[in-house]
């Protein structure tokens, strides 16, 4: 009976480790991609204008949260750095943009629906910025998601 126990033990453990070194990497792009995408889905289920333009708010200010607790824990490269720090530019600019700040026009209630799919594009576009980090920042990223919300 014992030996089944470290036959099985040793099966797990083979199988958690694989697991792992296969996931060692993720791409922040995809994650941002999928918490836009359900910020999209409650937006466009949502009536109240001022909710809409909460929500998309809320949005950005995680994700711009998260691009800045990456920039400050992870070790990324000269260049991975220049990405995200331009990926965090291009979010800047939407929510300027939708709050009618910097120089744009606020966007009416009426074309929220449409400016968050038009983020929704700008985001899912962002292949230019696709940086591949350490699964312990990509869970430092989700954590700091859904705390957020």
């Amino acid at each position: 009976m014992k030996t089944l126990y470290t036959i099985l033990a040793s099966v797990v453990l083979v199988c958690a480790i694989q697991s792992i070194s296969f996931a060692q990497s993720t791409n922040v792009t995809e994650t941002f991609k999928k918490h836009f995408n359900e910020t999209v889905q409650e937006v466009h289920g949502t009536e109240n204008a001022d909710e809409k333009r909460s929500i998309l708010n809320e949005s950005f200010n995680k994700m711009i949260t998260a691009i800045d607790r990456i920039e400050s824990t992870a070790s990324l490269t000269e260049d991975q750095s220049a990405q995200l720090h331009s990926y965090k530019l291009g979010i800047v600019e939407k929510q300027n943009e939708l709050n009618g700040l910097d120089g744009f026009d606020e966007i009416v209630d009426e074309d929220l629906d449409e400016f968050s799919n038009f983020s929704q594009d700008f985001i899912e576009q962002a292949n230019r910025t696709t940086i591949t980090i350490g699964v312990t920042t990509a869970l430092l990223i989700i954590i700091i998601l859904l705390l957020l919300a």
